[in-house]
């Protein structure tokens, strides 16, 4: 793991992102920094050649950082996320922590998922939004007395399927390209006590869907999201719903119109703090 690290002015903090988000498999931070007009703009990569190719673009530095040292540097809020009325997130990290939770939400699902070296705890505009998305999906099937089941794609942490699955996904399977995204998804279905919820290692791009599914989440880059949209309609059941995230503003019509292309009926689209975009859709029967 390497990090490329740049002080910049306040009022381009939303502007990196942009810059930031072309570079593929990049986790971005942005930190304040306390008495001064300036911010520090992070970008978590895999490697020091990915690292290298940003500092070649927009100069600052690079360096190494230990696996173990990503939660200390990019923490998330602790405070529980409600979503509608049927969900809560939380970071509890034990069963006595996450009973306790319930006993505070009687009336909703608790998804627990502390920090930790996988994207994914509910804090982010992306994920907040495609979870709604995940309980107004549960509330039509439950409605219509109708069963369904979850693809995942970019899983991450797992959060997206897990609350999929204590919403009343009959099945989920979900995958990640990232190893370390895998153990930690593995470990969430633990630590919440699903039961038919797979995630495995695999690339999206190279991934050959071996069956049809009710509905599809794919919160991953706008640039693999593109290059992957024939294969995903390929996982849809026909009337199936589709459900993207991750796309920066500026790229979100480009993406979004590659999906009509394969098949794919947009039904709504939602913007976070102006920057991140959510759609979700249906493919064509």
């Amino acid at each position: 793991m390497h990090v490329w690290s740049k002080l910049s002015p306040v009022r381009w903090a939303d502007a990196w992102m942009e810059r930031l988000g072309g570079f593929h498999g990049v986790q971005v931070v942005i930190t304040e920094v306390p008495g001064r007009k300036t911010v520090r703009v992070e970008a978590f990569c895999e490697s020091a050649q990915d690292a290298k190719a940003i500092a070649a673009a927009f100069g600052g530095t690079v360096r190494p950082v230990k696996h173990q040292n990503w939660a200390a540097m990019a923490p998330e809020p602790s405070e529980p996320i409600l979503i509608r009325k049927s969900l809560v997130v939380v970071d509890a990290d034990t069963p006595k922590k996450i009973a306790s939770m319930a006993k505070m939400h009687p009336n909703r699902e608790v998804v627990a998922v502390p920090p930790e070296l996988a994207f994914g705890t509910g804090h982010h505009a992306t994920t907040e939004t495609v979870l709604g998305f995940v309980a107004d999906e549960a509330t039509e099937h439950q409605r219509a007395g109708t069963g369904w089941t979850v693809c995942d794609l970019g899983c991450g942490s797992g959060i997206l399927g897990i609350a999929a699955r204590k919403l009343g996904a009959k099945k989920v399977w979900g995958c990640d390209f990232d190893p370390l995204a895998i153990k930690v998804a593995k470990a969430n279905i633990i630590r919440n006590g699903v039961d038919k919820t797979k995630f495995v290692q695999a690339d999206v791009l190279k991934w050959e869907p071996k069956e049809k599914w009710d509905m599809v989440l794919a919160n991953i880059f706008f640039d693999v999201l593109m290059q992957a949209f024939p294969t995903i309609v390929k996982a849809l059941k026909p009337g199936g719903t589709l459900v993207v995230s991750g796309i920066l503003k500026s790229y979100a019509d480009e993406c979004l119109a590659a999906a009509e292309e394969v098949g794919i009926e947009w039904t709504k689209k939602v913007t976070k703090k102006n920057k991140w975009v959510s759609a979700k859709g249906r493919l064509k029967e």
